[in-house]
């Protein structure tokens, strides 16, 4: 049974498997469903797009002043983001030794890449349709190679992958700046992105995940595409979502999909109470029809990544959703 609780992989601290064994031992605990950790904090190459992007099978990168770069042939960037990948794999076998149950990977999804690696010419991937193919066939293979990866490390692993997709809003809208800083870039057609997301989604899942989740906590998260992309969850930050996208999520519940509810837990004031954070979740679901007893079905996490805050308040927050979720489960069985 898929964990009631999760994080959504960046982590505070920078050793690997200090970060590894806190968020085993945080979230390895039913109902709780552990990650990879990703720490940013430790520079470039660590980073969401640095360390999917050395994952691509076949289109090697670099790093430039504005960001990183397709290129010729790989260099000293991409083997940095693949020494700090082996790292992370490494100290998770060890803090995992033993582990049987569901482990949760994350790799950027196709558009926030291709939206983010920029072509040789210094433009944004997204700009070229046939760019935009390579990076989704690049990526679809890369991961199913870094979930062979992770279940090497932790054989008793339950996979699920989590999509990470805060650019796809912007990618779908024409709001990607072009590098110039002059003018907007052409939005990428819907149904291309649907094709695009359900391929990695299609490749995750033929590489064993038991479950694929794709996650935006951007304002205005498309949800009816996210739906589309075949994927088993939809991960969303609650406090972005107005009443036409609780609609859709509504649709996409009904549908047989998952909610993973984002909380606000990373901000400057104290953790807000369980409560409210109970009350985040139950109302809008109210609201739209959807009956209570789903409330079981839904997985809880922070709205985003961890990163920006000190590890004791990353770790009050894994607690406190531990909190929120037995809480939620009694609202769920009336």
């Amino acid at each position: 049974m898929l964990g009631r609780l999760s994080g959504t992989g960046s982590w505070p601290e920078q050793d690997p498997l200090e970060a590894a064994r806190t968020v085993v031992g945080e979230l390895g605990p039913a109902p709780g469903l552990p990650h990879v950790v990703e720490m940013p904090g430790r520079g470039p190459g660590a980073e969401m797009v640095g360390r999917t992007a050395a994952l691509l099978v076949g289109l090697p990168v670099d790093l430039q002043p504005s960001g990183w770069r397709f290129v010729d042939r790989p260099g000293r960037d991409l083997e940095r983001a693949r020494s700090l990948r082996r790292s992370d794999l490494d100290a998770l076998a060890e803090a995992a030794d033993g582990w049987a149950g569901e482990l949760k990977a994350q790799v950027a999804g196709p558009w926030t890449l291709a939206a983010s690696v920029r072509l040789g010419r210094g433009e944004r991937s997204t700009t070229d349709a046939g760019a935009r193919r390579d990076v989704v066939a690049s990526l679809a293979e890369g991961v199913r190679e870094h979930l062979a990866e992770v279940a090497r490390a932790v054989p008793g692993a339950e996979l699920v992958l989590q999509l990470d997709e805060p650019s796809l809003p912007a990618v779908l809208d024409g709001r990607l700046r072009r590098s110039s800083g002059f003018g907007h870039l052409e939005p990428v057609p819907a149904e291309e992105v649907e094709v695009g997301l359900r391929a990695v989604v299609d490749a995750a899942r033929s590489a064993g995940a038991r479950h694929v989740v794709v996650h935006s906590c951007a304002d205005d998260a498309p949800v009816p595409v996210l739906r589309a992309s075949g994927a088993d969850g939809l991960s969303l930050d609650l406090a972005r979502l107005g009443a036409a996208a609780w609609e859709s999520v509504a649709v996409a519940v009904e549908d047989g999909r998952r909610l993973w509810a984002g909380l606000d837990l990373a901000g400057p004031s104290p953790l807000p109470g369980v409560d409210a954070l109970v009350a985040a979740v139950r109302d809008p679901w109210r609201r739209v029809g959807l009956p209570l007893a789903g409330l079981a079905d839904v997985v809880l996490t922070p709205a985003c990544g961890l990163a920006g805050v000190d590890p004791a308040r990353a770790r009050a927050a894994l607690r406190r959703l531990r909190e929120v979720s037995g809480a939620l489960a009694e609202v769920a069985e009336g």
